[in-house]
């Protein structure tokens, strides 16, 4: 059994640090805070430096407080963030351009005749979440210098001088070839960028470079995106099972085995970890605004934060007729509509806090729902139950909202940090390749169970409202 690693979960709101000990689990964690900048035109910015000085004093804590060195570093990233670098100095030459941004809506409408293309080769909708259209963004607005790529890509340049990125991450760039992992020149033609110089795609667990960023000398053995990390910790290796991760955004994956499933049902198909050159697919659909609809209702004092939920909610019996489309950024899959607004209906003089936040829990979980089912109907199989994690698990009001309208149980992981935890998995793996998978999965166990408290005719009820405001709710203008 090989010794401790250090899991770095660089997200969007912060970077989360453990030391893992295969004996003793978590001997040592740390946190650092990222704050993105959100302005005009869909703009949402963070300072590459602020990326990764977050890396560094998360990580830096979190082997303080375990007091004792490591035998490796897996470093798990937030996907689609991407970033114009110096490949000869490293220095950035563009802010890091986060997952939200929308500022490429006007790029993918210019490119829709090959939407139908790129969803067949990639996988994935043209739509400014993908880093794609960011990074012709990037290209035709800010800079032709240096290179342009996702912000792992980056960051692995920093700690080790390598140029890589994970099967997976390359995945989220809608660039990859789905059925043969490697760059598409096709998609590159679409995009502008057939010039541009490309990382190394790689395996999930490998020997990728040595960082003395730490301290000591200590190889990289794990890089794999946010969400398919989280995947593996839940220990959804099989297919017909899935988890959901509330964070900034909800992010549902559904596991579908060694090949990947196209779907018309407005999901992604996309690549969940490659390890020893054998790929995993999975689907994936997102909710873009969970735990950052909630902040917004904080900021707007409402309520204090994500921890006023549950006695906020509670003082309601029900939404009193308020319905919450929380399309901040757009609505993802399965309607991929980046041109909506939120919207907040059903508002009458006696529409309290508590309706708001039972509004806003019910919006979040009903697209959740609409994700579960469209996975269901690709596969051919329902979803039995559904492993969560997140911070938003926190809240029970919104994991039994959750549970009644998927109308299947939740199951609340009690492992936190699971993102974390599963890019730990892929370093152990790439420290060690002789070892099973199995063995190197933290073992998996529900803190909670919440089963469905109203009958299937409400639940219906309840999401053909939701799905009514959803078609009422009004895009942006020009």
């Amino acid at each position: 059994m090989t010794g401790p690693v250090l899991a770095v979960d660089q997200g969007t709101s912060g970077t989360k640090a453990l030391v893992l000990c295969p004996e003793r689990g978590v001997i040592g964690s740390g946190t650092a805070p990222v704050r993105p900048r959100y302005g005009a035109d869909g703009l949402v910015e963070v300072d590459p430096a602020a990326l990764l000085s977050s890396v560094l004093d998360a990580s830096r804590r979190a082997l303080a407080e375990a007091g004792e060195p490591v035998a490796a570093v897996g470093l798990a990233n937030q996907g689609e963030t991407v970033l114009a670098w110096d490949p000869v100095t490293g220095a950035p030459l563009t802010d890091a351009i986060v997952w939200q941004d929308r500022r490429a809506e006007g790029l993918c409408a210019e490119l829709a005749p090959h939407a139908d293309t790129l969803r067949e080769l990639t996988g994935l909708p043209l739509d400014p979440y993908f880093a794609a259209p960011k990074m012709a963004w990037i290209r035709r607005h800010l800079t032709r210098e240096g290179v342009v790529t996702t912000s792992d890509v980056w960051l692995t340049h920093q700690l080790t001088g390598a140029f890589v990125t994970d099967a997976a991450t390359a995945g989220r760039t809608q660039l990859l070839d789905l059925d043969d992992v490697t760059w598409s020149p096709s998609a590159l033609e679409v995009f502008g960028l057939a010039g541009e110089r490309l990382p190394q795609i790689v395996d999930a667990g490998g020997a990728f470079g040595t960082t003395s960023a730490f301290g000591a000398p200590v190889p990289l053995t794990g890089l794999l995106v946010d969400q398919q990390a989280a995947l593996l910790a839940q220990n959804v290796t099989e297919p017909g099972t899935a988890k959901c991760t509330y964070g900034t955004g909800a992010f549902l994956l559904a596991q579908t085995g060694d090949r990947p499933r196209r779907t018309t049902t407005g999901l992604v198909s996309c690549v969940a970890w490659r390890f020893a050159g054998r790929t995993s697919y999975c689907l994936d659909g997102q909710v873009y605004t969970a735990a950052s609809a909630v902040r917004w209702l904080a900021d707007l004092g409402v309520i204090r934060g994500p921890e006023d939920l549950d006695p906020v909610g509670g003082s309601v019996p029900d939404t009193g007729g308020t319905v919450f489309v929380p399309a901040f950024a757009g609505l993802a899959a399965p309607w991929w509509r980046s041109d909506l607004r939120g919207s907040l209906t059903g508002l009458g003089l006696d529409t309290t806090a508590g309706h708001l936040v039972r509004a806003l829990c019910e919006g979040i979980a009903a697209q959740i729902v609409e994700i579960a089912d469209a996975a269901a109907a690709t596969t051919g199989a329902p979803l039995t139950a559904l492993r969560v994690d997140g911070g938003l698990t926190r809240s029970a009001l919104l994991m039994q909202t959750q549970a009644d309208l998927l109308q299947r149980p939740v199951e609340v992981s009690a492992l936190p940090d699971v993102t974390a935890l599963g890019v730990g998995t892929a370093a152990r793996l790439g420290l060690d390749p002789r070892l099973p998978l199995a063995d190197a999965l933290p073992e998996w166990k529900p803190a909670a169970v919440y089963e469905p408290r109203v009958t299937a005719e409400e639940a219906a009820e309840r999401r053909a409202v939701f799905r009514a405001a959803v078609d009422a709710t009004p895009a942006r203008r020009a």
